[in-house]
């Protein structure tokens, strides 16, 4: 049997509190550089080059 614990001291289990719910630094890192890559992504340029319907209906006068 045990001795009784007093009523001031704090109750420990002794077991290291979960990190259930919580993300790891590493999972975090990776979500970081997945977001900065999806940042870097660049629109295409606005010129269509040789397919722009107006150049082909100027052309067919």
């Amino acid at each position: 049997m045990s001795a009784p614990t007093p009523a001031g001291a704090p109750r420990s289990t002794g077991l290291r509190l979960s990190a259930f719910g919580q993300p790891s630094p590493a999972l975090l890192a990776r979500a970081d550089r997945g977001y900065a890559r999806f940042l870097a992504v660049q629109a295409p340029a606005a010129d269509t080059g040789d397919h722009d319907q107006y150049d082909d209906a100027a052309g067919a006068r």
